[in-house]
């Protein structure tokens, strides 16, 4: 903890096991809405695919 007080409080701020990190399954419930409507929004699905297609082209499957 002194070392944390030598550098300060942004040192503090991202350390990970003393600033109280959040579960992985609540980031990803965080995450997937916004993802979710980029995809749409954008046509994320279907860049994917296509170029999961180009690439098992490449590999000649």
């Amino acid at each position: 903890m002194a070392d944390v007080a030598r550098r300060g409080r942004k040192a503090f701020a991202f350390n990970g096991h003393e600033s109280g990190t959040r579960h992985p399954l609540v980031a990803a419930a965080m995450v997937l809405p916004l993802a979710t409507l980029l995809v749409v929004l954008f046509g994320g699905w279907e860049a994917v695919v296509t170029q999961a297609s180009s690439v098992g082209a490449m590999l000649g499957r």
